[in-house]
């Protein structure tokens, strides 16, 4: 019997979600949206419909639902008979959606590690605080866990292990490189949620190297890549979800994850930093108006959906893993390269929350043919990636590789 699926959060990758889940309605049973806002899971439905036509859009059903309410998400999962909940909703609702599914045995996807709203970047590892507490209660329910299954974290975790499986005898480090050339044409924009986007840059740099957590403020650490289709581009040293299970899951070596950033957003940032506007903290304005300045920065910033008509421009993100092969020095980079003005076409989108939007359900797709239907908590690259990665090449992100034999797509059988 197929799975009913439904998909929290209607944001840029909940609208993204819910068309590929459209576009390969067949993997499953019913689809369900559910938002705090019952009218934007109507107006992606309404794209669909535009997009695919008006059958693909036919029997998915909208839902008003907080998803901070444990009970309420536990009821929506039974109403709807939900058998995969792909979470994408905020960070903060991670916690009440995973022990809804553990409660009702529905199989749970999410994109980002759990946040406390009144906390920045926690001690490491960060899966530790949160999710990896709940791993026996999803293994003595039998509930298949995914954690951060969107591309980074996600796809980029499959990459480091198919490295490991497939091109290395040993691993000794593991760089992930994102990287976005577009450009949205507006002053200033984050392409994604701007209050976690800001949450993951105003707090410590966590990396593993040497076997320990290493500790650097937010653009210390800077060096120039050169990579496949974008080019020479600067990129820093950042603290990201995946370094905290990859080091887990490769304690010999060295993780590490580097994100791109123009000097314009640097310095936009660093004013924003300084004159405490990015702060998660309340403060009480002269009014006796009691505010928190990062929600009022988010306020006034674009909608990062928005930004998808005018985007231009691609993204690289992959993988330098490196190590031996047949006792020599050997190094692979495993990446995709998206295109915002095709992913605008195709789902009505800009690429960063197509390429983010695009792995959750390829992973339910797999979950409801059994593959990854593991039945306990896993980060994904706990996983065979090849299953994973040959859907990705089918429904949207090509995998390809650059080694000593230069630049070629990867297929897999």
């Amino acid at each position: 019997m197929k799975r009913n699926v439904l998909i929290i959060g209607a944001g840029g990758v909940g609208h993204v979600v819910a068309h590929k889940c459209a576009q390969n309605a067949a993997a499953f049973g019913a689809i369900h949206i559910a938002s705090r806002t019952q009218e934007k899971c109507a107006a992606i439905i309404a794209s669909i419909s535009e997009k695919q036509g008006p059958e693909a859009a036919r029997g998915i059903g909208a839902h008003a639902l907080d998803a901070m309410d444990r009970a309420a998400v536990a009821a929506l999962i039974r109403a709807t008979g939900a058998g995969i909940v792909i979470n994408v909703a905020q960070a903060f609702c991670n916690m009440t959606i995973l022990e809804a599914c553990i409660e009702t045995g529905a199989a749970y996807l999410d994109t980002a590690i759990h946040e406390e709203p009144d906390l920045i970047c926690e001690t490491p590892p960060w899966y530790a605080n949160h999710e990896w507490k709940r791993r026996e209660a999803c293994a003595k329910a039998g509930v298949t866990a995914i954690l951060g299954i969107g591309f980074d974290p996600g796809v980029v975790n499959a990459y480091a292990r198919l490295a490991a499986l497939d091109h290395l005898d040993t691993v000794a480090s593991i760089d992930i490189v994102d990287i976005n050339a577009g450009s949205h044409g507006r002053y200033f924009a984050t392409n994604f949620d701007p209050e976690i986007n800001f949450r993951e840059f105003t707090g410590t740099v966590w990396s593993w190297q040497g076997g320990q957590w290493r500790a650097n403020r937010m653009f210390e650490v800077g060096r120039e890549w050169d990579l496949p289709v974008v080019g020479r581009q600067k990129a820093y040293l950042t603290g990201h979800d995946e370094v905290h299970s990859l080091s887990a899951n490769f304690p010999q070596a060295d993780v590490r994850f580097w994100m791109g950033f123009g000097d314009h957003y640097i310095n936009v940032f660093t004013v924003l930093k300084n004159l405490g506007l990015l702060s998660e903290q309340p403060v009480r304005t002269a009014e006796g108006l009691e505010v928190v300045p990062l929600k009022v920065v988010k306020a006034v910033l674009p909608d990062p959906a928005s930004l998808a008509p005018g985007y231009t421009g691609k993204t690289c993100i992959g993988v330098l893993t490196a190590g031996t092969k047949d006792g020599a020095p050997a190094e692979i980079f495993v990446y995709n390269v998206a295109d915002h003005r095709e992913a605008y076409e195709e789902v009505g989108s800009q690429g960063i929350s197509y390429t983010a939007g695009v792995p959750p359900v390829a992973a339910a797709m797999l979950i409801a043919d059994g593959t990854w239907d593991v039945r306990r908590m896993v980060n994904v690259e706990d996983l065979d990636p090849r299953p994973f990665l040959a859907i990705l090449n089918r429904i949207g992100l090509q995998t390809f590789i650059r080694d000593s034999g230069g630049d070629r797509a990867l297929t897999f059988a």
